[in-house]
């Protein structure tokens, strides 16, 4: 998933919320980007920090709500990419590592 952030600071926050939530199991910062983009009719731009978060699919929605919670953008950028190849012991650790627990007291 990629979601960008006004800067640094407030990617490694975004990053952080969502690791202690169990909802990553990594989120890489590319701490600057240089971003244009069409807002409110215009071409705009801006330097950005850019976020890869290595998640499940299942979790996209509790994701997206937590990066809501914390995100300074009314829109923001929230772009899932499904893994058409990976390492099966990269995909293993990324199950063990987004054990979220449920209301119920069970993992997810």
């Amino acid at each position: 998933m990629f979601v960008t952030a006004s800067d640094t600071g407030e990617a490694e926050r975004i990053g952080a919320a969502l690791l202690e939530a169990r909802l990553a199991a990594c989120v890489s910062v590319i701490p600057q980007v240089d971003s244009r983009f069409w807002w409110q009719g215009q071409i705009e731009s801006a330097r950005e920090a850019l976020l890869l978060i290595k998640t499940r699919r299942d979790l996209f929605p509790r994701l997206l709500e937590a990066v809501r919670a914390v995100h300074s953008y009314h829109v923001f950028e929230a772009v899932a990419v499904p893994i058409s190849e990976a390492n099966p012991d990269y995909l293993r650790w990324i199950g063990e590592a987004t054990q979220v627990s449920e209301p119920n007291g069970r993992a997810a």
